[in-house]
This record gives C-alpha cells, sequence and structure tokens, in this order.
C-alpha cells in the first residue's frame, strides 16, 4: 500500500511540474465566439404579464393564424421567468405541440431573445455546437418570442404545430399586440 502511495504522490508532481499539459489552448480567429463584444444591453426584466394581457397575445396569434386558414397550433403565454400564464390550443392542435410550445415561450423569456436565433446559430456549425448544452430551456426551433413593453421583457410565447415558419408568423402577432 505504501508503494502504491508513492507512485501516486509521484505521479501527481509529475503531472504539477509538466505546466504544458495545462497550457490554454490558443484563441482560434475562424471561431466567432472568440471576438469581445464592446457592449451588451439587453432588455431589462419587467413586471410579469398579467393574464388579461397575456389572453390579447394568444388571441392576436389565433387570430393570425384564422386569417390565413391555419388550425392546429399551441399558443403558450409565460412570464419573464418562463412560468405559464395562459395556455390556449386550437381544436386540431397536435399534443405533442402542448409541451413544445411551452418550451418555445419559456426559452424566448429566459434569454430574452427570439428562438430563432439559436436556431440559426446552430445552422452556423461546429462553434455553435455547445448550444445544447445550456440545459432544459434550450430549444433551436423557431416560434418563441419575447414580449416586450416599454422596452422591458414581461414574458414570451410560444407557438408550436406547424412548420417552424407558421409558428413564427403566429408568434410574432401575438408579441406585436401589446405594442
Amino acid at each position: 500500500m505504501r508503494r502504491l502511495t508513492v507512485l501516486a504522490g509521484a505521479f501527481g508532481a509529475t503531472l504539477l511540474m509538466s505546466s504544458g499539459a495545462f497550457a490554454q489552448v490558443p484563441p482560434d480567429p475562424n471561431n466567432p465566439n472568440e471576438a469581445v463584444p464592446d457592449a451588451m444591453n439587453p432588455p431589462a426584466y419587467g413586471e410579469t404579464i398579467n393574464t388579461e394581457n397575456a389572453k390579447k397575445v394568444a388571441a392576436a396569434a389565433i387570430g393570425e393564424a384564422q386569417k390565413r386558414n391555419w388550425n392546429g397550433f399551441c399558443v403558450a403565454i409565460v412570464g419573464p421567468s418562463g412560468d405559464l400564464v395562459y395556455f390556449e390550443r386550437q381544436d386540431n392542435c397536435q399534443f405533442a405541440s402542448n409541451g413544445i410550445s411551452q418550451q418555445k415561450a419559456r426559452a424566448a423569456a429566459r434569454y430574452r431573445r427570439p428562438t430563432v436565433v439559436f436556431e440559426r446559430l446552430l445552422g452556423k456549425g461546429d462553434f455553435f455546437a455547445y448550444l445544447p448544452t445550456l440545459g432544459n430551456d434550450f430549444i433551436a426551433s423557431r416560434g418563441g418570442n419575447p414580449i416586450v413593453v416599454a422596452g422591458k421583457v414581461v414574458g414570451a410565447i410560444g407557438v408550436s404545430g406547424g412548420s417552424g415558419s407558421q409558428d413564427d408568423v403566429v408568434s410574432q402577432a401575438g408579441a406585436a399586440a401589446l405594442k
């Protein structure tokens, strides 16, 4: 046992003295994540959207779908924390879209950006492969948009049930309802 302890200690000392093994990785000039922005000014969070306004947002979204003769959407409205405030489902909506719409809304609220941003970044290649490691809130599917009132994020809308572009059109119509 003593021999094993001495051997382990010697190995540990060797690792500590060989700093080359722990050198920093040099920056990759091709990686857009290496650039350090000059400023960062995301919109502040505001008071949580109330039920009355959440219903207006959902009504605008469903109204846009009906105007286009689209039937089959789930619409979720969340507060800035991503907690559900209001949910509406058209009769023909697929069951999977119940949860997907809520996940899109949650991601748009918590990250303070449309979910299409993640979709586009993943499409840019390996430098953005880390995005799925952001956690359970991450979703790279369009249809989630923040609801901004007076420059503050008061919630978000998530729409699912159509193609990604249909979800986004309906979601944007809902997000614009309180402007």
